[in-house]
């Protein structure tokens, strides 16, 4: 059954830029507990389209990882950003998310000459552009950073989950889920955990 948001339909995004260089940019991990926020930047080629993109929230992790495969391959460029859990605990969710967009973009092959943002603000890159709300069901390019995104972190919660098993990363992908909140308290957060976020910070406190 399709989500709400999936079968809104919303208004043409205009776009004050008439070239190809249009980075889509957007973010993964806000949420989660442990791990990088982890953003993307993707230049797609309008030579060679890609049909089907969407929001990497309505697609299966298979669909995901074949469109990321499609992506790399046919676009212009692409690039990943993160920050830490340490730059999370020490700027904020919203800072760090910001931080990770910014690398993504200064980290492109080709330099973007207009971004279109996932949300409703702008990274505070020198680079124009413009932030769309719903942007990642609105526009290819910000629907293939979703994608890039979404893909490379959960990559980085399956390395987490090689490492420490009972923790359960695979399934969870760090999320705040009774088994990942009944493994903080029976083996402790890891360094990986965001020691700001209330359920870790909990267990970090002396009793």
């Amino acid at each position: 059954m399709p989500s709400k948001s999936s079968t809104t339909v919303w208004p043409e995004i205009i776009i004050e830029y008439d070239g190809h260089l249009i980075a889509g940019v957007d973010e993964v991990g806000r949420g989660p507990l442990v791990g990088s926020v982890v953003a993307a930047a993707v230049i797609l080629d309008p030579a060679r389209p890609i049909e089907g993109l969407t929001d990497s929230k309505c697609l299966s992790a298979a669909r995901r990882e074949a469109f990321d495969l499609q992506i790399r391959e046919r676009s212009l460029a692409f690039a990943v950003g993160e920050a830490s859990p340490q730059e999370i605990d020490s700027l904020n969710i919203y800072h760090a998310t910001h931080l990770a967009m910014r690398r993504a973009i200064d980290a492109l092959p080709i330099p973007a000459e207009y971004l279109l943002v996932d949300g409703n603000r702008l990274p505070g890159h020198g680079c124009p552009g413009q932030a769309v709300i719903k942007g990642d069901l609105r526009h290819p390019a910000i629907s293939a950073a979703s994608i890039v995104a979404k893909v490379a972190r959960d990559a980085q919660m399956m390395a987490l989950d090689s490492r420490y098993p009972d923790y359960g990363f695979c399934r969870h992908k760090g999320y705040s889920t009774p088994e990942h909140l009944d493994a903080l308290a029976r083996l402790g957060p890891l360094t990986e955990h965001r020691c700001s976020f209330a359920p870790v910070r909990e267990w970090l406190m002396p009793v």
